[in-house]
């Protein structure tokens, strides 16, 4: 794996569960030893400069246990206390939106909130670089939109975000670029506008169709030869289609359709997804894991 991050940015990996997002990250905080190769981090490297780096990222793990009996300020006045400068444990606080919050135990907070506190404990030190492993895993919509707000406020002071995720929606809105990872190698580099296309559309046509695509008269040769139609492939009993120009391509599918003598149990358009760049590229879904599509 050769990747590489620049300041400013929020970079996303993104993959599967057990695509090696949280191991990557975790080496790159310091937490493991890589296996081989080099890792250097704000112009540092672990084993020699470990305190100038710690003193500068901040890092929300997959999974953050905080001591219950402490309430939401202390807890951020607990981290606050491991670095030589930062911002204040209530602005922290203030930062994800818990100000109602911080006289209250870590115990009687929800799921999202104490996610949230994670994220205003890797704040607290006022880091060059945050770490977020799966911020949003588990969070209700609000909860989410919420974070993401955390992240955007804190990429437009300059700082730099590297984020894991499996949410497409996450990715596509926060990253500038993102690596997508499958088996622990990055399979494809870009900024999601630019894997998208490369995965042959922006837009993608779906056609569900009644019995068994083999016994079908219309074959996915057919509809590759469709104008503006770069790639198809069997989806959802029928067909997805990734056409760069839709309001082409859908005329000349339903005069194929007629031809063909074929009725749609379901026809319909959408904006492709990085999702769909990982189907073309592995023949799975993210959420699949190693199942075929």
């Amino acid at each position: 794996m050769d990747l590489q991050v620049q300041s400013g940015e929020c970079f996303g990996l993104l993959g599967p569960n057990g695509a090696g997002k949280t191991t990557t990250l975790e080496i790159l905080e310091g937490l493991l030893a890589p296996t081989s190769g080099d890792v250097e981090v704000l112009g540092w490297r672990w084993a020699t400069d470990d305190r100038a780096i710690r003193e500068r990222i901040g890092i929300s793990l997959q999974e953050t246990r905080l001591p219950d009996k402490l309430t939401v300020r202390e807890t951020a006045t607990l981290f606050r206390s491991f670095y030589p400068s930062g911002i204040t444990p209530d602005e922290a606080v203030a930062a994800v939106s818990l100000q109602e919050k911080a006289r209250s135990y870590v115990e009687s907070l929800s799921g999202g909130q104490k996610q949230r506190l994670a994220v205003a404990c890797a704040l607290v030190g006022d880091p060059e670089l945050l770490f977020l492993d799966e911020p949003t895993t588990g969070l209700d919509p609000q909860s989410r939109r919420e974070l993401w707000d955390v992240i955007r406020a804190f990429k437009a002071r300059g700082r730099t975000v590297l984020l894991t995720t499996h949410y497409m929606d996450e990715a596509e809105r926060l990253c500038d670029r993102v690596a997508v990872i499958d088996h622990g190698r990055v399979i494809a580099l870009g900024t999601p506008a630019e894997l998208i296309r490369a995965a042959g559309g922006e837009h993608v046509i779906e056609v569900r169709l009644t019995g068994d695509l083999a016994t079908c008269p219309m074959s996915a040769d057919d509809l590759a030869k469709l104008p503006t139609v770069a790639a198809v492939r069997p989806a959802d009993g029928g067909y997805a289609l990734a056409a760069a120009e839709p309001h082409t391509a859908l005329p000349a599918l339903l005069i194929l359709l007629q031809q063909k003598g074929v009725t749609p149990a379901g026809l319909g358009t959408r904006t492709a997804t990085l999702d769909d760049v990982f189907l073309a590229l592995t023949g799975r879904h993210l959420r699949d894991g190693d199942q075929p599509a």
